[in-house]
């Protein structure tokens, strides 16, 4: 049980990194509102980058409580960590995000 409580404890500290991490990519860059966001991204999403290419979505915060997208975030940070400037980076081919997070707004 014990472990278990743990590693919801370091889930959590993870997804709050994340949420601070994605929220302040805007502060570095010309094109933020007062809030330091991207103009282009709505209150209560985040940016991630997915494929080879790099191809910029933008999710609602509500998928963080998917197991799916918290299995992505996991493989995110197993393959590149948080701790770099180019955004929150997904690790999988596009068709595959773009199928997961079409089920994931069917179910809610």
């Amino acid at each position: 049980m014990a472990q278990k409580r743990s590693s919801r404890l370091s889930q959590s500290a993870a997804i709050k990194q994340i949420l601070k991490r994605c929220s302040s990519l805007g502060r570095r860059s010309n094109y933020s509102d007062e809030n330091g966001l991207p103009l282009d991204v709505p209150k209560g999403h985040f940016v991630v980058y997915v494929g080879e290419n790099r191809s910029r979505y933008i999710v609602p915060i509500s998928f963080l409580g998917h197991y799916e997208f918290q299995s992505l975030l996991r493989q995110a940070e197993e393959e590149f960590g948080f701790d770099h400037e180019m955004g929150l980076a997904i690790p999988c081919d596009e068709i595959v995000f773009l199928f997961m997070t079409s089920s994931i707004m069917l179910r809610s």
